[in-house]
């Protein structure tokens, strides 16, 4: 049975893990849920890692809301960073959800990126387990998770 893991903080200022299982489960079967919850954005490359190799994850989610701050993009940066060399050590994807602050005008519209963003991501690591050949064929169409997509330059 494929194992997905879901790494979340509690700096975060929306449950995001919950709307990523609430999607998964709603949308496939065959597979458990680990989630791994820690305190901030840095300490999830971490949390991922162990998913991996504590608890035989087959791909991971890492979800996470940094602040509008310069300290916080720098933060996200270097946490993207470490999820990056998590994937190449472990040889698994993370899929990183990142919903910063200033992304959105007010708290109502945060909050449904968030859910949005999530949930989007949530069906595309259904497809890299289950169904492959259906991110080739949105190969190069603009697809945007959260807000509009953009769509494709060539018709």
């Amino acid at each position: 049975m494929k194992r997905i893991g879901i790494a979340d903080t509690t700096f975060a200022r929306y449950d995001m893990a919950s709307a990523a299982i609430n999607e998964l489960q709603s949308n496939h079967t065959g597979f458990k849920i680990v989630r791994y919850t820690v305190p901030g954005i840095k300490d999830l490359p971490v949390a991922c890692k162990k998913l991996f190799e504590e608890q035989n994850c087959d791909i991971v989610m890492a979800l996470g809301m940094p602040g509008s701050k310069p300290i916080d993009k720098t933060c996200a940066h270097e946490a993207s960073l470490g999820l990056i060399q998590t994937q190449l050590m472990c040889n698994k994807h993370v899929i990183e959800v990142f919903v910063h602050e200033d992304e959105a005008e007010d708290e109502k519209e945060l909050a449904w990126l968030a859910e949005q963003r999530t949930r989007e991501h949530a069906l595309n690591v259904l497809d890299l387990l289950f169904n492959p050949d259906k991110l080739v064929k949105n190969a190069g169409r603009g697809l945007r998770q959260g807000y509009r997509d953009v769509g494709t330059l060539r018709e």
